[in-house]
C-alpha cells in the first residue's frame, strides 16, 4: 500500500479470527504471504484482541502481522493492559505481587487466552511485550479512536508526561497506586467512566458479578436520572434506573461535543443493527464473542457518521 485513502475501524475482537478474516474479506482485505492486505486502505483496531473467544492466538497473528506490514494500525484495550499487568510485578513496597492481582476473576477473565498460549510460552511473552508499544489513542485531523472514552485532560496531560506517548516501565509500575494520575488515565481511556450506584443499592451482572457501579455516557443530552447516564449490556434495574441523580452525581462526567471530530470507541458490548450512537460518535463493540457481531466502519472525509458506512459479520460459527 502507497496511498492510504481511508480507514476501516474494527471493533473488538476477543479471539473472533474466523470472523475477522470474513470481514476483512467482506472489507477488501486480501491475505497476500500470510497478510491481510488492501491496495488503498488502512485497518484500524480499537483494542481488545485478547480474551474469551475460541481463536485468541490466531486473532493476536491477523493483526500484529497487519500492522508489523503497515496495512492496520491498533490501540490498547482494557484486555491488552490487563494482560500485562497480569504478568508484570508489582512494585516491592506494596501489598501485591502483580499490578493485576490473581483474583480468581482476574484469573478467570484471563484464562482462555492463557491456556491457548500453553503450548506457545515465547509467542505470548512476544505478544505482550508488543502491547506494551500500543498507543493508548489514535487521533487523525478529521477522526479519533480510543477504546472507551477520550478525555482531553488526561490525554493533554498523558502527552506532557509521557512524550513517546507511549507507555513505559515506569507508567505501569505506578499503576499500582490507584490514586497515581498513570492508572486514573489508562482507566478513564481504555475503561471509560464507572460511577458508583446509588447509596446501599448493587446489581447483579450478566456474568454473575455483584457491582456497586455502572459504565456511564459521556456524550449525549444532560441526563436526569441513572438511567439517563448508564451505557452498558446490562441495564439498571427499574427501581435504580428512574432514580433522579442527586447533587453532584454528574459533576465529574466529561462531554464529548457535537463539535468535535468523528469518535469511534469499542468496549460497550452492545446489540442488534450497528448504527451512530451521534453525528460524530460510533460504538464498534456489538458483543462478537457472544455471537453477537464483528464491525468495522470504513471511514473517509465525512464530518457525519454515516450508518450505510457500518459493515458486519455475524458471528454464528467458533
Amino acid at each position: 500500500m502507497t496511498t492510504c485513502s481511508g480507514y476501516d475501524i474494527i471493533g473488538d475482537v476477543h479471539g473472533c479470527a474466523n470472523a475477522l478474516e470474513r470481514l476483512l474479506d467482506k472489507l477488501g482485505y486480501e491475505k497476500l504471504n500470510g497478510v491481510f492486505r488492501h491496495p488503498s486502505r488502512q485497518a484500524i483496531f480499537a483494542g481488545d484482541i485478547v480474551d474469551r473467544g475460541p481463536h485468541i492466538r490466531e486473532a493476536l497473528h491477523i493483526a500484529k502481522a497487519m500492522c508489523d506490514a503497515g496495512s492496520a494500525q491498533m490501540i490498547m484495550g482494557n484486555h491488552e493492559f490487563d494482560a500485562i499487568g497480569y504478568h508484570t510485578p508489582a512494585p516491592k513496597d506494596g501489598s501485591r505481587k502483580y499490578l493485576r492481582e490473581h483474583t480468581e476473576r482476574h484469573s478467570r477473565l484471563i484464562a482462555e487466552t492463557l491456556a491457548q498460549f500453553d503450548d506457545f510460552p515465547d509467542e505470548w511473552a512476544m505478544f505482550l511485550a508488543w502491547f506494551k508499544t500500543l498507543p493508548l489513542y489514535i487521533e487523525k485531523p478529521n477522526f479519533r479512536v480510543v477504546h472507551a472514552c477520550w478525555d482531553q485532560n488526561y490525554i493533554n496531560e498523558f502527552n506532557r508526561r509521557y512524550p513517546a506517548l507511549r507507555i513505559d516501565d515506569d507508567f505501569l509500575a505506578a499503576t499500582a497506586d490507584t490514586n497515581s494520575f498513570e492508572w486514573q488515565c489508562i482507566s478513564r481511556l481504555t475503561r471509560g467512566r464507572d460511577l458508583p450506584l446509588p447509596k446501599g443499592t448493587a446489581m447483579q451482572s450478566a456474568e454473575g458479578f455483584e457491582r456497586r457501579s455502572f459504565r456511564a455516557r459521556f456524550w449525549g443530552r444532560k441526563p436526569k436520572t441513572y438511567g439517563d447516564l448508564a451505557f452498558q449490556p446490562d441495564p439498571l434495574p427499574d427501581a435504580i434506573a428512574s432514580q433522579p441523580l442527586g447533587t453532584g452525581d454528574d459533576l465529574e462526567i466529561n462531554r464529548y461535543s457535537k463539535n468535535e471530530v468523528p469518535l469511534f470507541i469499542g468496549h460497550y458490548w452492545l446489540s442488534g443493527k450497528p448504527k451512530p450512537i451521534a453525528d460524530n460518535l460510533a460504538c464498534l463493540d456489538y458483543s462478537a464473542v457472544k455471537y453477537g457481531r464483528l464491525v468495522a466502519y470504513s471511514m473517509d472525509d465525512e464530518t457525519i457518521l454515516d450508518p450505510d458506512k457500518f459493515t458486519w459479520v455475524h458471528v454464528d460459527i467458533p
